[in-house]
């Protein structure tokens, strides 16, 4: 860790909101809720809670049983372990083999309480709804700050919060230790805003002191001396993740610095990513991945989703699902977001 980038000692923390300013923070927030929130939210929790009608339920049926099949079917490794396409998939580069419960996708919501800024739990929604689309069971843990992480879980999902909840949220996951054992199982993990600085080396808490992270990414957060980072973001994938533009809002005043142990998530055509000023956004090692992106990034940009579901899975490809109430809220965001 190099030390040039920390210089003058900062007055406050993260990325979140914290101390930034009240008055400032709450005319953003405003904004965010008439822009973004709550008329997509419900969009989306609307069509979640409908059922799919019975013609679409035995459709998927079918196709759970044509892509899964049972042990005994030898269909199901021509079509998923077969011969590996032309191009690297993520699975492949992570070299991992699945640990999914016969029975359900685990997939573990960490720290509600205290990291649940801007919707971040819409992620946990719609990798749950994206399993069940495909006629996969799904078992959802919410792990409190007070309660002990499984080490048993498929996919983690950790998202922002605040400054202080923040430092709360990592001297917890330090202490408790099952996150880091779930991680070095082979568990995927997808961290938002302070989330993602909580799974790097370390970031400056609310108390303007160096907090240590959990090192599960080869990143480090320092305050930004500049401007906020705060808008719509446009980013394009890393190539080997083989994933559509990614779409997304940032409100973030640290500045994340990558290491020679992860890569880039993307490279941002709108927004300003990790802070650095080199055009990066989030980091991504094996089945660890950081990103600053909000909206929540999952609802924006199902293929993500899609991704860690593959990972879990040990597979190439999944049966397609409807796509339909996600493409036009990324159409509608995607435009939003671009120059005029």
């Amino acid at each position: 860790m190099s030390d040039q980038y920390y210089g003058q000692q900062p007055q406050f923390g993260e990325p979140g909101q914290g101390d930034y300013g009240q008055q400032q923070y709450g005319q953003y927030e405003q904004q965010h809720q008439q822009q973004y929130g709550r008329q997509q939210y419900d969009r989306y929790e609307q069509q979640h809670q409908q059922q799919p009608p019975q013609q679409q339920y035995e459709q998927q049926q079918y196709d759970r049983q044509q892509a899964y099949g049972d042990q005994q079917q030898h269909q199901q490794h021509q079509q998923y372990g077969g011969d590996a396409p032309q191009q690297p998939a993520p699975q492949q580069q992570f070299g991992r083999s699945s640990r999914m419960s016969e029975s359900s996708l685990r997939v573990v919501w960490v720290y509600p309480d205290l990291l649940s800024t801007y919707g971040d739990r819409g992620n946990a929604l719609v990798v749950e709804r994206r399993a069940r689309q495909r006629g996969l069971g799904v078992q959802r843990i919410d792990v409190r700050s007070d309660q002990s992480v499984p080490t048993s879980g498929d996919i983690y999902l950790i998202g922002g919060g605040e400054d202080r909840p923040q430092r709360l949220a990592a001297e917890r996951l330090r202490n408790d230790g099952g996150l880091v054992r779930a991680a070095e199982n082979g568990a995927i993990i997808f961290s938002v805003c302070a989330g993602f600085q909580i799974l790097g080396h370390e970031f400056v808490n609310d108390l303007g002191e160096r907090e240590p992270g959990l090192g599960l990414l080869d990143v480090w957060t320092v305050r930004g001396e500049g401007a906020r980072c705060v808008g719509d973001v446009l980013a394009d994938v890393n190539p080997q993740l083989n994933l559509p533009q990614l779409t997304g809002f940032e409100n973030h005043q640290g500045v994340t610095h990558l290491g020679e142990g992860v890569s880039p998530l993307a490279t941002v055509q709108v927004g300003r990513g990790n802070g650095t000023g080199d055009g990066t956004e989030g980091a991504w090692r094996d089945t660890v991945f950081g990103t600053y992106l909000h909206g929540p990034v999952m609802a924006r940009n199902p293929a993500v989703a899609d991704m860690l579901i593959k990972l879990a899975l040990d597979v190439n490809a999944l049966p397609p699902a409807d796509t339909t109430w996600y493409d036009e809220l990324r159409a509608e965001r995607i435009a939003a977001a671009r120059p005029a």
